[in-house]
Order: structure tokens, then sequence, then C-alpha cells
């Protein structure tokens, strides 16, 4: 059968633009899939789902139930909305991992300094990252943007209580935890292999950031970025 035959009387050029655009969105599902979907049954649950809606879109423009454009502007709406979530994946599974690391410097802290750095480090470091993990590990979990944990309730109260409003203890909230984390990246620790008899010299410490490694700076860096974001949302509403 010929594609004439096949479509009948639509292989016009508006039908091609439109067949190609599923074409294309469901090439780019096949390669989001196979970036971040490892498990195989679900990776082909989404590659066939996504290619049934695009065929149903074609289909609908062949017997002229929608407009060429119309059906353009659909898979257009697709991919947004795909390119849309996967932004929110990965921004919300590097929150998570962000928040388990800043409560484990922040425990570390309080170990190493035997406590005394706890109060205005440690625990807050501690308290924020719990809270970023609660809110990204349910996020994910639930597929939602607007989880708000106890830590950022808390600054949102603080701010209402002095005549402001919930944005306002948002931006405060985050702008504490680009603190904390640049505080936790630029403290000086003891190098590896570093001994001491009594206390460390000063030529026995550094920079916290020196031995992260470049992975680890990467990551700590997307973070940031990521709050950067999160900040600059909150700073337009």
């Amino acid at each position: 059968m010929s594609r004439q035959e096949e479509f009948g009387d639509r292989p016009d050029q508006a039908f091609w633009e439109v067949n190609a655009a599923a074409a294309g969105l469901i090439s780019h599902g096949c390669t989001v899939s196979a970036r971040y979907l490892q498990d195989r049954r679900l990776r082909m649950q989404f590659n066939r789902e996504l290619a049934y809606y695009a065929q149903r879109v074609v289909d609908d423009v062949v017997q002229r139930r929608i407009s060429p454009e119309e059906g353009l502007g659909r898979i257009e709406v697709e991919a947004k909305s795909m390119g849309s979530e996967i932004q929110r994946v990965i921004q919300q599974a590097i929150g998570l991992a962000a928040g388990a690391s800043q409560a484990a410097t922040g425990l570390a802290s309080c170990m190493a300094s035997l406590g005394t750095t706890c109060a205005f480090h440690g625990v807050p470091l501690m308290a924020h990252g719990g809270n970023n993990f609660y809110e990204n590990g349910r996020g994910l979990y639930e597929g939602r943007t607007d989880v708000v944990g106890p830590v950022r309730k808390l600054y949102q109260e603080a701010a209402k209580s002095v005549g402001y409003g919930e944005l306002e203890g948002n931006m405060a909230y985050y702008s504490a935890d680009l603190v904390f984390s640049g505080r936790a990246l630029s403290r000086r620790v003891p190098k590896k292999g570093a001994w001491r008899l009594y206390r460390y010299l000063d030529s026995d410490m550094e920079r916290k950031y020196r031995q992260l490694g470049r992975t680890g700076l990467v990551f700590e860096f997307g973070s940031s970025a990521s709050t950067l974001i999160q900040l600059n949302n909150e700073f337009k509403k």
C-alpha cells in the first residue's frame, strides 16, 4: 500500500509536518526514557504510551477531526510537558541527594567539633538538609512541586509574624540554605592523613571543597544552582 492510499486524501504538506513532528516526539521520548528510566518494563510502557498518543494525533488529523495546526499544537504541548517533567525530576533528585549530604555534613561538623559548632552551624545545616530531603523525596514520590517541609514552614511563619508573607519566608529559606551550604564548603577541615598529638596545626588544615574532587564539586555546584533557580522563581512571583 502506498502512502497516498494509506492516508487517503491527506498527503498534503501540513499533514507531513504533523507526521514528522509526531515521529520527532517519539524519538525524543525514546532517548529520554533510555537515559532516565532504568527499569525496562517502565521504559517500554512509557515509549508505548507516548507512541499511542502521537499516533492518535496523526489519526485525528488524517480523519479531519482536528486541523493540522491543532495537531502540531498538541504535539508541541506534549513535548514541552515532557521537558518540564524531566526538569522537575532531575531538580528534585539533585535536591534529595543534596539534602542527605547537608544533613551528613552538619552531623560530621558537630562530631568533629565536639558540639562547639552545633548551635550556629551543625544543627541548622542538619535541619535544612532534612527538610530538603523530605520536600524533594515526597515531591518525587507524589509527582509534586508544592511540598513544604516543616523547616521551610517555620521560615514562612516567622515572615508572617513580622508582617510579610510566604514569599518572603521562602526567599529567606533558600538564601539561608545557600549560606549554610557555602559555609560548609569553605570551612577548614583536617587534611587527609593529617595526624595530631594535641591539636592540628594550620598546615594540617584545608578548605572542605579541596577534598571533594571534580565529581563532588560538580554535584555541590549543581545543588547550589538548583537552589538559585528556586530562589529566582520565588523572586519572580
